[in-house]
């Protein structure tokens, strides 16, 4: 039998950490911090497929110990009429984000990338979100709960939010932050998980 790789999460998400202790993988976590900003006509999907390779790589950078280790990073964006939302500055643009979603279809895409001592796959998985009508009450309430604050789109699914999704095509676990499915594909293609 094989020795199993140690995994390192280059992430401080707890929702990303829960989705892979729900699939029963250990691993340590050693978040990496970058710039999120958008590149000058950078497209939601280049974008998102940007930044979780980028934070992999700075989290094998920062810390020293990840060497032999596979490095897991991931990046999500609400993307709406082609153009990526990402976290609120305040009520006012948490207010604006929630009413554009308001009845409408959107896409949340999320890139997992993978990187060990010699190479590095990015993948980007997308998923169709429909909200039903929210009134500027409803939006208020949510704001007040403090979830939209740090959520890319101004929402978290598996939170309160979950109220106003009338329906999803795609995975419920990538728009949580982490597409399970995809993820184990990839744990085993680089010796993570059999």
């Amino acid at each position: 039998m094989n020795q199993l790789r140690k995994l390192v999460l280059a992430s401080a998400s707890p929702r990303r950490a829960e989705l892979l202790t729900q699939i029963g993988v250990k691993f340590s976590v050693m978040p990496a911090d970058l710039d999120e900003s958008p590149l000058a006509g950078e497209q939601p999907e280049a974008l998102v497929k940007r930044l979780a390779a980028e934070k992999a790589k700075a989290a094998a950078q920062v810390h020293s110990d990840t060497e032999g280790c596979v490095v897991l990073a991931s990046d999500t964006v609400v993307v709406l009429d082609n153009q990526a939302l990402g976290k609120p500055n305040d009520f006012a643009d948490a207010a604006s984000m929630l009413s554009a979603l308001s009845d409408r279809k959107h896409q949340v895409m999320t890139a997992v990338s993978l990187l060990d001592d010699t190479r590095q796959k990015t993948i980007c998985v997308t998923t169709q979100v429909h909200f039903g009508p929210l009134s500027a009450t409803q939006i208020a309430r949510y704001w007040a709960t403090g979830e939209p604050a740090d959520k890319a789109g101004a929402y978290g699914i598996q939170g309160i939010a979950g109220q106003f999704v009338k329906s999803i095509e795609g995975s419920y676990s990538a728009v949580v932050g982490l597409p399970l499915y995809e993820t184990v594909q990839l744990l085993q293609e680089f010796g993570v998980i059999e």
